[in-house]
């Protein structure tokens, strides 16, 4: 299949998807120069790309009929499966040498059976889930894990560096999945500890901005604790990332496990914590939300200090 040269200016990009990161990948893209068509289930997701110079399309097909590389990122398995492979997808408005690349966080085998299907059709397809958060998408220094065909992957190199800072292609279809159920899972167990360190620290009696000065730099550092530790400080808990998206990752990734015959006590529990967290009404707040639920096992009201 011929692999097209992605020039900005010249390739015509599309992109499904304008939630808490997605807006700001595509914005990105667009400021590179970048023409773009847009589709969102709740159009006025897209009100700032279009005011940005994308054009709006009306289905996920329509998208992909006036683009030469589709980028989606959408909720869950189920979306992606019905955004690429339905019949209003954007697997049957491409025509053969199209790129389709999916960054939602979804199922390693959804991956291979979507890149299976498009290749039946001459059309190219790539998992490239990400990390980084708002925050990530937002400052494009997202880590990009990407699974398929390598000279397709590196064709796409000038979208890959509007978007993010770490790009890594991990192998075959399904490997960039794989690589962010790794990520899901030691972010799974380390949020616990973040959040049980700083609850230890409040019934301490401590100034908890000062013990960040201390502890953030040091062995115990890591992403969640500097980026969310603040925010939970702050009783910040509106969303960089879904609790509920959360959930559905860290369940991705026991099933997983169970196929392969792994036991993973450590991921299993923190999804059961999750899975409280959100029975509480907090599955639209951030991850970081975890720590109320943990404040609440030791009778404490949280109201950050």
């Amino acid at each position: 299949m011929t692999i097209p040269q992605i020039v900005p200016g010249k390739t015509r990009l599309g992109w499904i998807g304008a939630g808490v990161m997605g807006a700001s990948m595509c914005g990105h893209l667009l400021a590179k120069g970048f023409a773009a068509t847009v589709f969102n289930r709740t159009k006025s997701r897209t009100e700032g790309l279009v005011a940005q110079g994308a054009r709006w399309a009306d289905s996920p097909r329509a998208v992909a009929e006036a683009s030469d590389v589709v980028f989606t990122i959408v909720g869950y398995p189920r979306d992606v499966r019905e955004v690429v492979l339905g019949t209003q997808g954007t697997l049957a408005g491409s025509k053969p040498g199209t790129i389709l690349v999916d960054m939602t966080t979804s199922e390693p085998a959804l991956a291979e059976e979507i890149a299976a299907e498009a290749a039946r059709r001459g059309v190219h397809s790539v998992d490239a889930p990400v990390s980084g958060g708002d925050i990530g998408a937002k400052e494009a220094r997202l880590s990009i894990m990407i699974g398929g065909d390598k000279q397709v992957v590196e064709a796409l190199r000038p979208c890959w560096e509007a978007m993010g800072k770490t790009i890594v292609h991990q192998g075959p279809p399904g490997a960039g999945q794989h690589t962010k159920m790794v990520n899901q899972i030691l972010i799974a167990t380390n949020m616990i500890g973040v959040c049980e360190a700083l609850l230890y620290g409040y019934r301490a009696g401590l100034d908890l901005k000062t013990v960040m000065q201390s502890v953030s730099s040091g062995a115990a550092g890591s992403w969640s604790l500097s980026n969310l530790g603040p925010r939970i400080i702050d009783n910040n808990f509106a969303p960089g990332f879904f609790v509920e998206h959360f959930i559905k990752d860290m369940g991705i990734a026991l099933s997983e496990a169970r196929r392969m015959k792994l036991s993973l006590p450590g991921l299993a529990l923190a999804e059961q914590l999750y899975v409280a967290l959100a029975a509480q009404g907090h599955q639209r707040d951030g991850t970081q939300a975890l720590h109320l639920a943990l404040a609440s096992l030791s009778g404490i009201d949280w109201k950050g200090r």
